[in-house]
């Protein structure tokens, strides 16, 4: 009780659009909403961390020398803030504006000053909201941290008291997507791991464990799909629940120590579904641009389908860069039927610039959202037809929503030579026009000729394609003005597409019921299916 801290920040005017209401359900005329919506580039808040001394021998208070964050990223005008046990020091996470440096900072609660526990830097970006998880372990003064800085997302032990790093707890060639358990007393860790089975898609998480000092490294899932897991309250057993793309969920029980098969407790039964009609769809994998990188992808048949007929073939897009697309647990996948079922062949699949792959494979999107790995998906989608006569390549399509929309739109911008109709629901189609914390995520601060380097409404003269644009006029996500910016440039430009705002629709406009049925009339007309 001889210190607290505090934290400061002058005030900042926020941006703020506004979104018209065209037919409030209680008035005849429109109305009009603002929303605060910060962009690219905005005036942040700088928030000053202050300590204070209110014993009875000690009455003052001091700032924190900002040395070492000079420039931070805090929409919400604060650091996040931890204090050790003790009581001598304060954590603070400081994430530097363009998201290339990262620190975990300790401030001595007596004398003020700073010092760094952890720091991230990179001459891309770093993923701080997927792959910045810490666990403190304040018996010892250690930390465990997540950190890409060997190229793959790994965790680490760290000395909390130097700012050492001890250890590296895992290492090699694959991913940790999640922790689950920290063992304290046993000194160990149990989290999920992509890519640590060889040959398989590297997607699939599992269940490993590792002692804090990277000893003792054992999978403890072997099926070949995509694992979640319960535990029983001791972690001698746990449930694995395991399925793919192309298979039914199965419930396995298991031994925590080794993680071997006790039994299989269910497997789904999908027989009736089967005999309904409904085909699961068919996995596949190629080689992406540089004729190296396994590129992975589902492909969804329509039904009655027949080899020697010859199917138009539509993507369903999202080039993330902070997710991955391609579904991997068993699913119906309704959305892709729907479209399946206009007699198309329809593809989902990830390209390089998503996540879950590695930093090498992700780095691509950097300043450089326009690619959204379209040279790998069209090489995976050509290396699919090759021996698939019954995709006809002369009839592709592509559709998307929000980053999807961006990426639906681009495809005929930059590769109006293999794809013939797009669909963009409320596209991002200039990300300056966008949200701050997202696109600053991938294209960097200050705003640099990057961000009109990637706009579609820049490159709007280059349409070559059939295009239809929607847009939810209340979408609360991405400003609806993108998408009418991007309208504008194509009249501009005197080119054709069609366009339809969703009357009282938000994000979701494309997924509507008028939505989901201008893409699905859209796509059957213009691909003649």
């Amino acid at each position: 009780s001889r210190a607290f801290l505090a934290q400061g920040a002058a005030p900042v005017e926020q941006r703020q659009i506004a979104i018209v209401e065209s037919s409030p359900r209680d008035s005849v005329e429109p109305r009009l909403q603002m929303i605060n919506y910060p962009k690219p580039g905005d005036p942040l808040p700088r928030p000053v961390p202050v300590l204070f001394h209110p014993h009875e021998d000690r009455h003052d208070w001091k700032a924190v020398d900002p040395a070492l964050f000079p420039e931070p990223y805090a929409p919400g005008g604060a650091f996040g803030v931890r204090a050790s046990p003790d009581g001598r020091e304060f954590f603070l996470d400081y994430n530097q504006r363009g998201h290339q440096l990262y620190r975990i900072l300790a401030v001595d609660a007596q004398t003020d000053a700073a010092r760094v526990v952890v720091e991230e830097r990179s001459p891309t970006f770093i993923d701080y909201q997927d792959k910045t998880w810490r666990h403190w372990l304040d018996r010892t003064g250690e930390l465990i941290w997540m950190s890409e800085r060997e190229g793959w997302c790994h965790l680490w032990l760290i000395d909390a008291k130097t700012g050492a790093v001890k250890n590296a707890i895992t290492r090699g060639p694959w991913v940790v997507r999640e922790v689950l358990v920290v063992d304290e007393e046993r000194r160990e860790v149990w989290f999920m791991a992509g890519g640590v089975n060889p040959g398989e898609d590297p997607y699939h998480r599992h269940l490993c464990r590792a002692g804090f000092d990277g000893s003792g490294f054992t999978r403890l899932t072997q099926s070949d799909g995509d694992h979640r897991i319960l535990f029983s309250p001791d972690r001698r057993f746990f449930i694995a629940v395991w399925s793919r793309a192309d298979h039914p969920p199965v419930h396995e029980l298991r031994r925590g120590s080794d993680g071997a098969l006790v039994c299989v407790l269910e497997t789904a039964d999908i027989s009736r579904l089967l005999a309904a009609g409904w085909t699961p769809p068919e996995r596949f994998t190629a080689k992406g641009r540089d004729g190296t990188t396994d590129i992975h992808g589902v492909i969804v048949r329509p039904p009655g389908f027949d080899p020697a007929r010859r199917y138009p073939v539509v993507e369903d897009i999202y080039a993330g860069p902070h997710d991955a697309q391609a579904p991997k647990e068993f699913s119906l996948l309704e959305g892709q039927q729907q479209v399946a079922a206009l007699s198309a062949v329809v593809v989902v699949l990830d390209g390089m610039g998503t996540n879950h792959r590695g930093k090498a494979f992700h780095d691509m999107c950097w300043k450089n959202l326009k690619d959204a790995g379209f040279p790998d998906r069209i090489a995976w989608i050509r290396a699919a037809a090759s021996t698939r006569p019954w995709m006809d390549l002369t009839r592709v399509g592509v559709h998307g929503t929000s980053a999807g929309g961006q990426n639906a739109m681009r495809a005929l911008l930059d590769h109006g030579d293999f794809y013939r109709v797009a669909v963009a629901s409320c596209g991002c189609h200039d990300n300056r026009m966008d949200k701050m914390w997202w696109n600053e995520q991938w294209l960097g601060w200050p705003v640099d000729e990057s961000y009109a380097r990637n706009s579609n409404v820049v490159d709007a003269h280059k349409l070559n394609g059939r295009l239809l644009l929607i847009v939810g006029e209340l979408d609360r996500n991405v400003d609806p003005a993108s998408t009418y910016q991007v309208v504008g440039a194509l009249q501009r430009a005197g080119k054709d597409f069609d366009f339809m705002p969703v009357i009282g629709a938000g994000h979701d406009a494309g997924y509507t019921r008028v939505g989901r049925r201008l893409r699905l009339e859209f796509l059957r007309r213009h691909l003649a299916m």
